[in-house]
């Protein structure tokens, strides 16, 4: 699944900027190249819920905010499968404000979600 193979490249250590931030989990563990199980991570992110092929439930933390990110898939008929990214954020204190106003209001994080899906197309495209 084109999904958990970008997962699979993402398995590497955080880079510097995101080890600041302290992402919980820090660390990869889990397949990532076949069925992803409930309870796998990467960094920043804990696979909640996993039901091939339709739904892939991740949450995660570091020092400014917690988050969920949700994949849900659909046939879309004999041609492919339709993506859907979810996002929510809960970002407390002032810290949180400040890096939610950063990262959210600047755009940044549409644009991050958006080459996400790209990268999974361009992979579900070339297998």
């Amino acid at each position: 699944m084109a999904l958990t193979a970008v997962g699979a490249e993402l398995r590497g250590p955080a880079g510097p900027l995101a080890r600041l931030m302290g992402p919980q989990p820090a660390l990869a563990s889990g397949d990532w190249s076949g069925g992803v199980e409930a309870g796998a991570t990467l960094p920043g992110f804990v696979v909640e819920q996993a039901c091939p092929p339709s739904r892939l439930a991740l949450t995660g933390r570091h020092r400014f905010s917690r988050y969920a990110l949700v994949f849900e898939l659909e046939d879309s008929g004999p041609d492919g499968t339709r993506v859907r990214a979810q996002s929510w954020g809960a970002f407390p204190g002032v810290h949180g404000r400040s890096y939610r106003a950063l990262v959210v209001g600047s755009g940044a994080h549409r644009m991050v979600v958006r080459r996400l899906l790209r990268r999974i197309e361009g992979r579900a495209c070339s297998a």
